[in-house]
């Protein structure tokens, strides 16, 4: 909520156009809430971000060319301001725990009614932490153990370079490709391949891409 206004901003991101478009709609029927933009993917919800400065973006937990864990990493860091709300399909507790560790200040599943979807955002715009009712349990149960069982949904010996040119690799992204889009030499992609490979003992692309999938990095379509 910007000066003195008390409507909330609001990015949205998700790389299907009829969610984007629907979550839109449900918003503007909102006295308080005006969504300011929209995204496809997590590269474009970072830059909106930066840019923009909404009070609260709402990501897409699987999303193209970077995933909404990562661009939860990107936002909270850039301006810790922001509040983010994870929107997903998944209810696994490493999804949410994964998003949380992030920065995200919310959780919510997509089957969610409307009401709830608004709830959230009025919550986390007022700085206070939502998880779905469904989820809510088992990262409460989660945190009061410590659980050392939660495993992240990347390998966390990997970097947030690594981990991002991991889901590209996944995708079918050319080295060319990856050097242009994160304005780095061939050859500095190259090397983190190599050091990827070598971290996850995994070798070839094949590989990667399952791992990449499995574990959440990339969507599976």
């Amino acid at each position: 909520m910007k000066g003195n206004t008390m409507t909330i901003s609001v990015l949205l991101a998700d790389d299907h156009n009829i969610v984007r478009e629907g979550l839109r709609s449900l918003l503007e029927k909102e006295p308080d809430i005006e969504v300011v933009a929209m995204a496809d993917n997590g590269r474009m919800a970072v830059q909106l971000a930066g840019e923009l400065k909404p009070d609260v973006a709402v990501l897409d937990i699987a999303m193209p060319e970077m995933n909404g864990i990562e661009a939860t990493r990107r936002i909270s860091q850039d301006d810790p301001e922001i509040k983010i709300l994870a929107l997903s399909m998944h209810s696994a507790r490493r999804f949410v725990t994964e998003a949380l560790s992030a920065g995200a200040k919310g959780y919510l599943l997509k089957d969610c009614a409307a009401e709830e979807l608004v709830r959230a955002i009025r919550t986390v715009a007022a700085n206070e932490t939502y998880l779905s009712p469904k989820v809510a349990g088992l990262i409460v149960k989660d945190y009061l153990k410590h659980s050392a069982e939660t495993t992240p949904l990347a390998d966390s010996c990997l970097t947030n370079r690594e981990r991002e040119i991991l889901q590209l690799i996944a995708e079918g992204e050319s080295t060319k490709e990856i050097a242009f889009k994160l304005n780095v030499s061939i050859k500095t992609v190259e090397t983190h391949r190599q050091q990827i490979m070598k971290k996850l003992n995994l070798y070839g692309v094949a590989e990667l891409t399952r791992y990449a999938i499995r574990e959440g990095l990339t969507p599976l379509d």
